[in-house]
C-alpha cells in the first residue's frame, strides 16, 4: 500500500480494511481467513496485556507488542483448541511464520516501514508435493488393521480435497454430494462456494470410491437420502434413550472428519499431521 493512503486510526477498523482489500485483490478464502484469525489473536493479547478496551493502529503495531505476541504463541498460551500433545503444545513453526507474514502484510497494508523477520519453513508442519501423493494413495489403498473400511475411504476422500482445493475440512464440511461432478469434460470438477474447482485424476478417482460406498450406506435409508457428501459410516451413540440416526440423515461432523483423519495419519504415517499440511500451496 502506499503510504499516503489513508487507513483507520482505531486498530480493529484497520483489520476490517486490511481483510476488505485483500478480497478486492482477489486473495483466496483460505489465505483471508488465515489472515483474520492470527489478526484477531494478536489484537486480542494487545488487549489483555494493555488491560484496555481498544488501541489505536499505532499503537497496536509497536514491535514490542508484536514480540510478546509472538512469544505467547510459541509458548501454546494463544491456542483456543487442544492438540494432539495437549492444549498447551508449543506452536508449530511454519505457524508461527504465518503470524510473521501476517503482521508484515499488515504493516505493508499500513505503509508502516518495520518488518519482522520471516524464518524459513520449517520441514514437517507441511508436506512436499510427492510426500503429498504418497501418503493420499496410501490412505486410499491402505487400511490398517481395526479401522472401518468405509471410514477409511472417506477420510483418504476428504484429505485429498483439502489438498487439490487449499481448502480446510471446515470450508468442505457443507458440501453436497450434487456439487461434485466427475463426469465432467476435460476434468472433472467440484463446485466450491467461489465457483466451480477442478480436480485432477488421482482427487476424483477417491472421490469416485468414496460416493460408492456412501451410496452402499444410503441405500439402507430407502429412499430418504438427503445429499451430505460427508456422513458417518456407522451408527453413533444412543443419546437421551433414543436411537442415534441412521449413517446419511445427518452430516459426518467435523471434528468427526478430524478425528478419523488424526487416526488413519497415525497409523499409516507414523506421526500426527494435520489435514491442512497436504495443502499444496502455501499461506
Amino acid at each position: 500500500m502506499s503510504p499516503t493512503r489513508a487507513c483507520p486510526a482505531d486498530a480493529l477498523a484497520a483489520i476490517g480494511d486490511f481483510l476488505g482489500a485483500l478480497e478486492v485483490r482477489g486473495y483466496v478464502h483460505e489465505t483471508r481467513r488465515l489472515r483474520a484469525h492470527f489478526l484477531d489473536e494478536y489484537l486480542e493479547h494487545a488487549l489483555g496485556k494493555g488491560r484496555t478496551s481498544a488501541l489505536s493502529i499505532d499503537e497496536l503495531m509497536e514491535p514490542s507488542r508484536a514480540d510478546a505476541w509472538l512469544a505467547a504463541a510459541a509458548a501454546g498460551e494463544t491456542r483456543r483448541r487442544n492438540t494432539l500433545t495437549g492444549p498447551d503444545a508449543a506452536a508449530a513453526g511454519n505457524s508461527q511464520r504465518a503470524r510473521i507474514q501476517t503482521w508484515n502484510s499488515f504493516a505493508e497494508h499500513l505503509g508502516l516501514p518495520a518488518r519482522l523477520e520471516t524464518p524459513p519453513a520449517a520441514h514437517g508442519d507441511w508436506l512436499e508435493p510427492e510426500e503429498c501423493h504418497q501418503l493420499l494413495r496410501t490412505l486410499a489403498v491402505k487400511r490398517p488393521v481395526g479401522s472401518n473400511a468405509a471410514t477409511a475411504i472417506r477420510t483418504a476422500a476428504v484429505a485429498a480435497l483439502v489438498a487439490a482445493t487449499g481448502r480446510s475440512v471446515p470450508a468442505l464440511h457443507r458440501l453436497d454430494v450434487a456439487d461434485i461432478d466427475l463426469q465432467h469434460r476435460p476434468f472433472p470438477q467440484i463446485l466450491l462456494d467461489t465457483g466451480p474447482h477442478p480436480l485432477d485424476k488421482e482427487t476424483a478417482d477417491i472421490l469416485r470410491r468414496w460416493l460408492d460406498v456412501r451410496a452402499g450406506i444410503t441405500r439402507q435409508l430407502e429412499g430418504s437420502d438427503p445429499g451430505y457428501l460427508w456422513i458417518p459410516t456407522k451408527p453413533g451413540r444412543p443419546r437421551g434413550g433414543k436411537e442415534p440416526p441412521k449413517p446419511g440423515l445427518t452430516r459426518a461432523a467435523v471434528r468427526t472428519l478430524h478425528s478419523a483423519h488424526r487416526t488413519l495419519v497415525l497409523q499409516v504415517f507414523g506421526a500426527p499431521l494435520r489435514p491442512g499440511a497436504l495443502v499444496l500451496s502455501r499461506p
